[in-house]
């Protein structure tokens, strides 16, 4: 490996993750209101509990993802893995959290949820989101490299405790 470009460590991958899902949650859940109540202010919504849980989620996926591709997997049974994967995650985190009165969720309203911790509506919308992941997210994230030499280029940057932890 050259060693003038190193891949992302993964405290560093965890944080794009992190930050994926929160927008992509915070997207989803303006749509989702406009939708059912026509709220044109698209005040989409998050919880700091999802920024913890999107970024294991993903990087767990990313080992997931390549033991699948490895073994041949068509893509409609990588999303039913990854599905499934996503409402254990949810429903894991839930009822943890719901433990300590801190779960940001409650699909109790929902048809088919399962003690308010998953719903069977939202199986579309988690399979769009593993596939987006997989496609896009976690392949792009493993293809940053970052160029060790323009480092020496911000001397002041290196002081920083939080750049070395992230990106060396």
């Amino acid at each position: 490996q050259n060693q003038t470009n190193t891949p992302l460590s993964p405290l560093a991958r965890l944080y794009i993750y992190a930050l994926h899902g929160c927008l992509c949650e915070v997207a989803f859940t303006a749509a989702w209101d406009w939708y059912y109540t026509r709220d044109h202010r698209l005040a989409g919504h998050t919880s700091l509990w999802a920024l913890l849980i999107y970024s294991s989620a993903i990087f767990f996926m990313e080992s997931l993802s390549a033991r699948l591709q490895q073994k041949h997997c068509l893509l409609p049974v990588r999303l039913t893995v990854y599905t499934l994967f996503i409402y254990l995650w949810e429903f894991s985190w839930g009822f943890l959290l719901r433990l300590f009165g801190a779960c940001p969720w409650d699909y109790s309203e929902f048809r088919y949820n399962f003690i308010g911790l998953v719903t069977l509506e939202y199986a579309v919308p988690w399979a769009l989101a593993a596939l987006i992941a997989e496609k896009h997210v976690i392949r792009n994230t493993l293809k940053i490299r970052l160029d060790n030499k323009s480092s020496q280029s911000f001397p002041r940057l290196q002081g920083l405790l939080i750049g070395p932890l992230l990106w060396n």
